[in-house]
């Protein structure tokens, strides 16, 4: 990747972000346009659809849902007392280094008046130990030993029996490496190894991933380390972060739906695509429910479930060893969010947004109705509170009316005061459709290109090569999706920024350079119990 151009990422305080280099091209699309099918209404299909249409490329866009946003969508529905709210399927953190994700936002809102900043990112075990991200600098490597510092979580003994050398693979994470040594390793053995403090490890890793819907002993170390360094050792953005101001479809997806609109894109919601096959004259035939269009070129940009189907009824899509790639591809363990509309406030005092450990399944709770306009004005009127709780990581065969009940009786721990809250409304929503980033996992994701130079894949799952993660992920293989097939009709692509690949620090990185080959082996080891079967 290039160096930081013109002083950085829009909007963004790192000056040592880096920019993905654009092949040059004219500004669009001449003569006769293309049309591309975009299959997949997410942030990724989202992202692909808009470069595309920017440039005169002709887009449909087909999305299985009514709604738009993928994870992030949002939809309505009517209390008891007859209020029209939106439900959701929960949570998200739009992290100030998700350059990618923010640029495509840009487009409705310059300023990104539609988020708000949440004032810290506090940490509670049920032990009573809590960590707070909010004194802690932004800037590496202060903010490591600012954190260790003001967390009651590392203490002087604790810090004395860590192994400093197995430590060292996070003093400089390289994408184009970190996978090659960590990648056959646990990110629960990779923290044995460190010796990482219990309590520490409870509430700072185990939270962080359990963001990726994964149990620690599944998750890869290597797509630990990688998020250790997006959102700590290798950025200046710091752990802060923002969230809309209204429901998902309100701040984000329909103004952005209005703007493909303006740009020729043609939205099919409520249409899932059933195959798409090569045409016999070229171009590619995507048949729905309705029939089959022909196209010059597709995205696929649907979760894991829903590409692994199209692909299974698509026989003559791709080669062999792509299909397998897919194929192989998997669903992590079910989440739950469960939103509750109580009869009482919760004191003022509490935090907006709280990461838990050890409640159970419990691992956040949000007072939405702090800072979502919907939920602030039901409080408002009816001098109540509106609070979202999620379990990530549910093992499939728990049972769901006691998981929900959990969630609830944990939130009084919690926050105590909402036991004597009545709940007026409750919404549990089930889903099962994140991707697993298991051990050994990553040689088979599929990358942006496939076999076909018409057919290219986006979304969270994807291997990019880049330092990027969750939402962040999901924009930057959309922009990298148009841009390649941009490419193919000479069309400057959308510039993507990432977070710095590598290490801050000369020192440190020479430091964990000494490191790489006791990092082979524990990779050739340790963790290798729970690795995906060959």
């Amino acid at each position: 990747m290039n160096g930081r151009a013109g002083g950085g990422p829009p909007g963004g305080r790192d000056r040592r972000a880096q920019a993905v280099p654009v092949r040059p091209g004219t500004d669009r699309v001449r003569d006769d346009p293309p049309v591309t099918a975009v299959i997949g209404g997410g942030i990724a299909g989202l992202a692909a659809a808009t470069v595309l249409a920017e440039r005169g490329v002709r887009v449909v866009l087909y999305e299985r849902d009514p709604c738009l946003g993928g994870r992030v969508a949002g939809w309505p529905i009517t209390l008891p007392d007859g209020t029209r709210a939106t439900m959701s399927r929960g949570f998200h953190a739009f992290f100030r280094q998700y350059y990618n994700l923010r640029a495509l936002l840009r487009r409705v809102d310059p300023a990104l008046g539609m988020l708000t900043g949440l004032p810290d990112y506090p940490l509670r075990h049920s032990s009573g130990l809590c960590d707070s991200f909010r004194r802690v600098p932004r800037t590496p490597p202060w903010n490591a030993l600012g954190f260790a510092a003001l967390s009651p979580t590392f203490r002087l003994r604790d810090l004395l029996s860590m192994c400093p050398g197995a430590a060292l693979p996070l003093l400089d994470v390289r994408t184009s490496r970190v996978h090659e040594d960590l990648d056959q390793v646990s990110a629960d053995a990779f923290l044995d190894a460190v010796g990482f403090p219990r309590a520490a490890r409870h509430l700072a890793f185990e939270v962080f991933s359990r963001s990726f819907f994964a149990d620690p002993r599944q998750l890869s170390a290597a797509e630990m380390a990688l998020m250790f360094h997006i959102y700590f050792l290798g950025s200046n953005e710091g752990l802060l972060f923002d969230v809309p101001r209204e429901p998902f479809p309100v701040a984000l997806w329909e103004p952005l739906a209005g703007h493909l609109a303006r740009h020729g894109t043609e939205l099919r919601t409520a249409t899932p695509v059933e195959s798409v096959r090569p045409g016999p004259d070229g171009g590619l035939l995507v048949a729905d429910a309705t029939g089959t269009r022909h196209f010059d070129a597709v995205v696929l940009a649907m979760d894991a479930g829903g590409l692994r189907t199209v692909v299974s009824r698509s026989p003559r899509l791709g080669d062999t060893a792509w299909r397998a790639r897919i194929a192989r591809l998997r669903t992590a363990a079910p989440f739950l969010v469960s939103r509750l509309w109580l009869r009482g406030q919760v004191d003022p005092t509490r935090p907006g947004f709280l990461g838990t450990s050890g409640y159970g399944a419990l691992d956040n709770v949000s007072v939405l109705s702090r800072w979502e306009g919907e939920a602030g004005r039901w409080a408002a009127r009816t001098g109540g509170s509106v609070v979202e709780l999620h379990a990530y990581a549910v093992p499939p065969a728990a049972d769901r009316h006691g998981t929900e009940r959990q969630l609830v009786e944990q939130l009084h721990r919690v926050y105590p005061e909402t036991r004597r809250a009545p709940i007026v409304a409750a919404r549990h929503e089930w889903r099962a459709d994140c991707p697993l980033f298991p051990v050994g996992g990553y040689t088979h994701r599929p990358t942006v290109r496939t076999p076909d130079p018409a057919v290219v894949v986006a979304g969270d799952l994807v291997r990019t090569d880049l330092p990027v993660a969750l939402m962040e992920r999901a924009a930057t293989s959309g922009f990298l999706a148009a841009n390649t097939l941009l490419e193919r009709w000479g069309v400057r692509g959308e510039p993507v920024w990432t977070v710095p690949d590598g290490g801050r620090s000369a020192l440190l990185r020479a430091l964990a350079a000494r490191s790489r080959a006791g990092r082979r082996g524990l990779g050739s080891g340790a963790g290798r119990d729970h690795a995906e079967p060959g």
